[in-house]
């Protein structure tokens, strides 16, 4: 929102900043207007490298006035920073801001110098006297309270570290599939929190397939026995592979019987067709 008595050439001039301020290389400065007010400017400055604000991240806010650019903007730093140009309200002690003022500056240029004054600050124009002073008979201790200040006030709140998702396996006995290894993939059953995170990773579905080795063997086994084709002529005839044991065991029981005698093979040979015609099956196929 405008002031009431902005002019049309200071509204014109905000916008060709906003649109510098788009293609310019910021790095890790931010700087813009707020959504409802282009009067209203906010930014964040990173603490150079090698000074005692390093780490830190520093918050500023923009006001600009109804005649800008020919009023000096109006900035202040919101975070805390123990600087001797800086006030514990955030006023800034800067030429620029001041009587060096000028309308071909930007407010680009006005970060830039604020985060040069991080690096230099200047001993002889002091808005705080006492860090001044500070700063020139104890540099160590100057540089040792205002790190101190920067951990308090300035460091970026800690990133949640990211969750890993698990992948779920699943096992699967497979007794008669025919290749080992392969077989249908079972999906996970699916998480009583899944839905509460919208940033958590699907999980993946891991399958292993034990086929039952014992089953196929028994069941291979079971089909030797259980009967075999034989050709006979031009036609192929099943021949169960336990009955013909059993008549060749009942073969050479006659045989021994009739060595040993006739009442003996003819009571044995009783007991052991009535045993054989329990359970006799021939199966032929024509």
């Amino acid at each position: 929102m405008a002031p009431p008595l902005s002019s049309p050439m200071t509204i014109k001039r905000i916008h060709r900043e906003v649109a510098d301020a788009q293609k310019e290389d910021l790095g890790a400065i931010t700087l813009g207007p707020s959504s409802d007010n282009l009067f209203h400017w906010t930014g964040t400055i990173p603490g150079p490298q090698g000074s005692p604000y390093e780490g830190g991240i520093f918050h500023i806010d923009i006001h600009l006035a109804a005649d800008y650019p020919f009023s000096a903007p109006k900035v202040t730093f919101a975070t805390r920073i123990y600087h001797m140009n800086i006030s514990d309200k955030g006023g800034i002690c800067i030429d620029i801001l001041k009587q060096n003022w000028s309308p071909a500056l930007s407010l680009f240029k006005v970060v830039l110098s604020l985060s040069s004054l991080l690096t230099d600050p200047n001993p002889q124009d002091p808005l705080v006297p006492s860090i001044a002073t500070e700063y020139v008979r104890s540099r160590a201790q100057h540089d040792r309270t205002a790190r101190q200040w920067t951990e308090l006030y300035a460091l970026p709140p800690p990133q949640a570290p990211k969750e890993v998702s698990k992948p779920s396996i699943t096992v699967v006995s497979n007794p008669g599939a025919k290749n080992k290894g392969k077989g249908r993939a079972v999906p996970a059953a699916p998480s009583s929190n899944a839905s509460s995170s919208s940033t958590a990773r699907p999980s993946r579905v891991e399958t292993i397939v034990l086929d039952d080795s014992d089953d196929e063997v028994t069941s291979t086994t079971s089909a030797r026995r259980a009967g075999k084709k034989r050709q006979r002529g031009g036609s192929t005839v099943d021949i169960d592979l336990v009955e013909e044991e059993r008549t060749t065991t009942r073969r050479r029981l006659n045989t021994r019987m009739d060595r040993d005698g006739g009442g003996a093979r003819s009571s044995t040979s009783s007991r052991s067709m009535g045993r054989v015609r329990d359970s006799e099956v021939i199966v032929i196929d024509d």
